[in-house]
């Protein structure tokens, strides 16, 4: 059973997921599962354990007892009884279904369900027990509900690429986790991934609402939220890992774990400038998650070879050669990614208005300045005087030895004729990433749609 909160069409927030049903809890260690009944509510997602308890009996309590305290190992020793009926049904001679008055109630929503099967059974009453005869029934136990503000979910076996079926956990910020959820199909398994991480990026946004208030125009936050960091080919044997990532003024963070206060900004594992970043999609991805859900409706099967493949993967490359992978889990959570990347890049272009970058050109030392009005400006360094400068429509194309030196072509306004322009950097990748930003969001700016979606959340 689920419920939606809708908002008005096109608005960031979609929906709040209101979900309640019933899971398995798989334990890896031991190789055993539970029935669990899940809520899933604004805040958080509630489990609760389905157990066989003995609620009345001399003996009842002592056993409970002697269990709760035994230890890791229990040796218990079963009698045979031929007239014993199956688990899941009360032993002979217990009484029959309790009243309306006595049912037992889930927290959760009214399970209905006792050993003996359908509440409302009237197969004739066995005969009266002796009061000392113990007594089960079937209850949810041991409530434990997980807040989603900030919390993650992965589908994948950790520090792996490995991809579980009809599976996923949730973790809490406190690192508190539901161990593995377990559902009968794939459908199943989608759905509820999608609604909780629907709830777990919609309080992000809040958070963000909250934070930005504070924040001068200049230090806003466009968006954050967990990523699995997926080293591809890593040489040291570095493994999987989620980190927190987060667009917010002039850098892309990566963090170990969120940042709970102002102080925490600060710890942060790695720092990049926005306009020297370059965000790239890995693989082709379908648009829209209910396609993928429709085909796993159909009983199209996926081999581990095809969801490898299907991996929702981004790069971001950086100065000198370097890169980050990151894996999300859902196609919805790379679009906002790749939107989000593009609002803040442009933001942060549009803030700055000018980079310039220290070159050389035959032995000369000149300085190359990219700016957003003018487009690409190149002077000597030592005599300051302009050697020749060209706008952004007028680079027609570039290349460049993948080390420090680079061509640009240009389109001589007056001649038509392309002239060519080569300079050499120290850090040719971060200069090249820096056109590349200043001319997509100068592109960006023409586009009224675009223009008219820049707002920060919270203003």
């Amino acid at each position: 059973m689920s419920d939606c909160i809708a908002f008005p069409r096109g608005c960031i927030c979609s929906y709040w997921r209101t979900k309640s049903g019933i899971a398995l809890l798989y334990n890896e260690e031991t190789n055993n599962t539970s029935d669990v009944c899940l809520k899933l509510t604004k805040e958080a997602l509630t489990i609760q354990k389905l157990d066989v308890v003995c609620t009345s009996g001399t003996e009842s309590q002592v056993n409970v007892h002697l269990l709760r305290t035994a230890g890791d190992e229990v040796t218990i020793t079963v009698r045979y009884l031929r007239e014993v009926p199956s688990f899941l049904k009360l032993p002979l001679g217990s009484p029959g279904p309790p009243s309306d008055h006595s049912r037992v109630f889930s927290p959760l929503f009214d399970s209905s369900l006792h050993l003996n099967g359908n509440g409302n059974n009237t197969a004739p009453s066995p005969p009266s027990p002796s009061a000392n005869e113990p007594k089960y029934e079937k209850r949810w136990l041991d409530a434990v509900s997980l807040p989603l503000l900030m919390a993650r979910v992965s589908r994948y076996k950790a520090g792996t690429d490995k991809l579980r079926s009809n599976c996923f956990e949730v973790f809490a910020l406190d690192g508190a986790s539901t161990n593995i959820l377990q559902f009968c199909t794939a459908a199943e398994s989608t759905d509820w991934l999608q609604a909780i991480s629907t709830n777990i990026n919609d309080l992000t946004r809040e958070n963000i609402k909250i934070v930005n208030k504070y924040c001068s125009s200049d230090d806003q936050i466009v968006h954050m939220g967990w990523a699995c960091d997926s080293p591809e080919g890593s040489a040291d044997g570095r493994t999987s890992a989620f980190k927190f990532l987060a667009l917010r003024g002039p850098y892309f963070y990566i963090f170990r774990n969120p940042p709970i206060s102002a102080s925490g900004w600060g710890q942060a594992e790695t720092t990049y400038n926005l306009y020297e970043v370059l965000f790239k999609v890995h693989k082709l991805w379908m648009a829209e998650d209910c396609w993928l859900q429709a085909r796993l409706y159909l009983g199209i099967e996926h081999s581990p070879e095809q969801q490898e493949k299907e991996s929702l993967c981004f790069s971001i490359l950086v100065g000198h050669g370097q890169s980050h992978t990151f894996r999300v889990e859902l196609a919805t959570d790379l679009a906002i990614w790749e939107k989000s990347f593009q609002r803040a890049v442009f933001l942060e272009v549009q803030r700055i208005r000018s980079k310039s970058y220290m070159c050389s050109c035959h032995g000369n030392v000149l300085c190359l300045t990219i700016d957003f009005g003018s487009g690409f400006t190149c002077l000597d360094n030592n005599s300051k005087t302009i050697l020749w400068r060209y706008k952004f429509s007028q680079l027609k194309g570039s290349s460049d030895d993948g080390k420090t030196r680079v061509k640009l072509l240009f389109k001589n306004a007056e001649s038509q004729q392309i002239e060519m322009k080569e300079l050499e950097f120290a850090n040719l990748t971060a200069v090249l990433h820096c056109i590349h930003s200043f001319i997509a969001a100068k592109v960006a700016s023409m586009d009224p749609l675009f223009m008219c979606s820049q707002s920060f959340h919270g203003n």
